[in-house]
């Protein structure tokens, strides 16, 4: 019996098309800088994620979160951050900004409901 075993890394998984029955390969673009990524989710957080855009760039407490969204599916606030590489301090980053968002809940209500004045039903704690 040969087992065989392959690690995949993150450059090895392709997407393909669908030309006709045949796959074809799409190439890659990466992104150069991380904003690139972050203003291309904000504009289609909707679309892809089906969250409400909040704020870019909320500054609380010394703390910058890159996007604040908001799902209301689940009445609960999403923290969005954006690495275009390998990052290992981010498991401790996410614990910083649960702290930090269950700590301040008022500020990041406030948020919300002053920037998303349109919304019919306010977020409350």
């Amino acid at each position: 019996m040969v087992h065989y075993k392959k690690t995949l890394k993150q450059t090895d998984m392709a997407n393909y098309k669908n030309r006709d029955g045949r796959l074809e390969l799409i190439k890659e673009n990466p992104f150069k800088l991380e904003k690139e990524i972050q203003t291309l989710t904000e504009k289609n957080l909707k679309l892809i994620f089906g969250l409400d855009f909040v704020k870019s760039e909320f500054s609380l407490n010394n703390f910058r979160i890159d996007t604040l969204a908001f799902d209301h599916d689940t009445s609960a606030f999403v923290i969005i951050e954006y690495k275009r590489d390998k990052n290992f301090s981010v498991i401790d980053q996410g614990y910083a900004y649960l702290s930090l968002m269950l700590n301040n809940k008022a500020d990041f209500i406030l948020e919300y409901n002053v920037d998303n004045p349109e919304h019919t039903h306010p977020v409350s704690g």
